[in-house]
């Protein structure tokens, strides 16, 4: 067995997994920055994830090559950086390699002077290229530092370099920008196949909530089009879980047949939600469907006993990227009654050569169910009862295979998202277990990673807090809260969620740009302090907050608050129009305030129950607020007797209470 290095004690699943290499690696911190410079060794920064596939292959090819690794011991100081855990660090040289190359993904891997300053970087190196890489870079480190020096110092200069310089543009909002968003958004839509072109796939949930919403607001039914092709597609696809519910990172072709199969917890709570809102919008049962199966996966596969979430589930096992996954026609047949056998080779399109490498099937259909019965004389409720059995039959049988790892650190702001999931999930299909659900997860984080003054910690595992928290911690977490205070009216959540933003308007605030920094000014300081301005795979931290600060000025009439909103979509307006996907959480807010917002106050005794009765909607305009006290402004001298009144309101200007939903629905129309 191989002697292992100092990350055998790091509390990362990731560096752990590194543990046996011959590399000397450490994590970042002191020691290792210290050793730079007591021996004037560059640095190799080396950063990636546990549910990355590459990163494992460069790990097997070369960091676990003793004469690669005893080069890389000698010339350089070597640390690993686990993505998830410091994304503070991953963004500064992520912004090295896009500055360098155009491009960047995982495994990062950054040379950087003893300072941090990085010289290069770039992504996946084969042995032969890395070994390349380190000879060249060694020599001119030690021969022709002048020139290394100037490349660090012009790469440090571009990485802290303000994105959106000069004045915000104050004029009014319009809702021409609005359209013109949605214009730069549709075009890039594979209306055939589903989800934006090209490939590979990433769903990018934040881009289909804003189509969801401007169909909303405006009518358009090409908007909705748009959205209910993807999330056919992706429901049939091999990115989606057949048997054991949610979905892979992506699709790596365009048709969403083959997964990158890693499965990553942030992906999933975004999903639930955007089924959810779908199904709302669509009442199509299949939306319901997924949700259902999703949260199931989540539950029995990622929840920790106390009520968070883990991160994420590997895509390799055995060292093979999808094994644990994919059925050989043999195997189908071996575990289900002929007949049922029959049904769900066709279904899942299954042959004996494979639908993706040799005797390898991912499960996934083409037709949807009813077309598929009319096709094979059964009835929709006859494949049902078919594809329950036998789908129950292939997990209980997938059980017994070597499972893929398990990153199980509890990431705040992931565990955020699931409580955002949870709480639409509940409002769409109103199943209190999802309720049950939200609310255990919140006091898991309430508990375990939040201060009383404020100060949220980002990892939890093995009992144990680590990491101040990043702007997009406090963030999704605060509209986390917001989400949950509106469908249970429990004052509780938004105050925390008001506590989180007062001790981020204290310490991640950038008066001077009317932004916010991703990092906190009491934190560790880096070679540039960030802005995480554009939306991704997860929404940015600053387009999270601006919604945050949108809906507590209105909750709480907090005026500081509404016009740090403004000021900060002012200062990206343009960006919103021009970059499409990139921006649309951004755009979303922009929605609501071009087109008409309403506020709803639900008062008296069946506040709870009359308020998730108008939530089976999908309102994403309104912002709600009630209860049998009137301890909001909103909410103030609202109290009728012995009946539950709702008021719909704009602008602190409210109508006359009604008394019926159906009524109160009307006037938001």
């Amino acid at each position: 067995m191989n002697k292992q290095n100092r990350l055998s004690q790091a509390s990362s699943p990731y560096l752990r997994q590194h543990a046996d290499n011959p590399v000397d690696w450490y994590e970042w911190g002191d020691e290792a920055l210290s050793k730079a410079r007591q021996e004037n060794k560059p640095l190799i920064i080396s950063i990636g994830y546990a549910a990355c596939h590459w990163c494992h292959v460069m790990a097997h090819e070369s960091f676990s090559d003793e004469g690669i690794a005893a080069f890389m011991n000698t010339r350089f100081v070597c640390i690993k950086v686990d993505r998830e855990e410091r994304p503070d660090i991953d963004c500064i040289y992520m912004d090295a390699a896009q500055l360098l190359t155009g491009r960047g993904g995982w495994p990062l891997n950054a040379f950087a002077l003893p300072d941090g300053r990085p010289f290069y970087a770039a992504t996946y190196f084969p042995p032969d290229q890395w070994m390349d890489a380190l000879n060249q870079l060694s020599h001119l480190f030690q021969n022709d530092y002048g020139r290394v020096l100037e490349a660090a110092t012009s790469l440090t200069e571009g990485i802290r370099t303000n994105p959106f310089p000069g004045i915000a543009d104050s004029k009014p909002f319009t809702p021409d920008e609005y359209h013109a968003t949605y214009k730069n958004q549709i075009n890039t839509i594979d209306f055939e196949l589903g989800g934006y072109a090209g490939a590979p796939k990433f769903m990018l949930p934040s881009g289909l909530e804003f189509l969801l919403q401007y169909h909303y607001l405006t009518g358009n039914q090409k908007a909705l089009d748009a959205v209910v092709i993807t999330l056919d597609a992706m429901a049939k696809g091999g990115i989606y879980d057949q048997i054991g519910g949610g979905f892979a990172r992506y699709s790596t072709d365009q048709f969403w047949r083959v997964p990158h199969f890693e499965k990553m917890l942030y992906d999933n709570a975004q999903l639930i939600t955007l089924y959810s809102h779908a199904f709302q919008l669509t009442n199509k049962p299949l939306y319901a469907e997924i949700t259902e199966q999703t949260i199931l996966f989540a539950e029995r596969e990622l929840r920790h006993p106390d009520g968070g979430f883990f991160a994420s589930i590997d895509a390799d096992s055995e060292h093979e990227e999808g094994k644990f996954y994919v059925w050989s026609k043999h195997e189908i047949e071996s575990v289900l009654e002929p007949k049922s056998a029959e049904i769900i080779l066709r279904f899942y399109q299954i042959t004996a050569n494979g639908n993706w490498e040799q005797g390898k099937n991912i499960l996934r259909y083409k037709d949807d169910k009813a077309k598929f019965a009319i096709d094979n004389d059964i009835s929709v409720s006859e494949l049902n009862a078919v594809l329950q059995k036998a789908n129950a039959s292939l997990l209980n049988q997938r059980s017994l295979r070597i499972r893929p790892a398990t990153d199980d650190k509890i990431l705040t702001s992931w565990n955020a998202l699931m409580i955002s999931a949870y709480v639409n999930a509940y409002k769409a299909l109103g199943t209190e277990s999802y309720l049950d659900g939200a609310l255990r997860t919140a006091r898991f984080i309430e508990i375990n990673m939040l201060k009383e003054n404020g100060l949220l910690y980002r990892v939890f595992r093995d009992g144990k807090v680590t990491i101040e928290a990043f702007l997009d911690d406090y963030a999704i977490l605060a509209e986390a809260y917001i989400n949950l205070y509106e469908v249970t009216f429990d004052l509780h959540w938004l105050q925390l969620s008001q506590l989180l933003t007062a001790y981020v308007w204290n310490h991640f605030a950038d008066d001077k740009n009317q932004l916010f920094f991703y990092t906190s000014d009491q934190t560790e300081n880096l070679i540039a302090r960030k802005y995480e301005l554009s939306d991704n795979v997860i929404p940015a931290s600053n387009s999270v907050l601006a919604h945050v600060l949108y809906r507590l000025g209105i909750l709480l009439e907090k005026g500081e608050y509404s016009e740090m909103a403004e000021k900060m979509i002012f200062k990206i307006r343009n960006e919103i129009t021009r970059q499409g996907v990139y921006y649309v959480n951004w755009a979303m807010l922009l929605g609501k305030m071009v087109y008409p917002s309403f506020e709803v106050a639900i008062l008296g005794e069946n506040a709870v129950s009359v308020n998730l009765e108008m939530q089976k909607r999908y309102l994403p305009s309104t912002v709600f607020a009630g209860g049998m006290t009137e301890n909001l402004p909103l909410l103030q001298s609202r109290l009728v007797g012995n009946k539950t009144a709702i008021y719909v309101c704009q602008n602190k200007t409210c109508n006359s209470p009604v008394y019926s939903v159906t009524d109160a629905l009307a006037l938001i129309k």
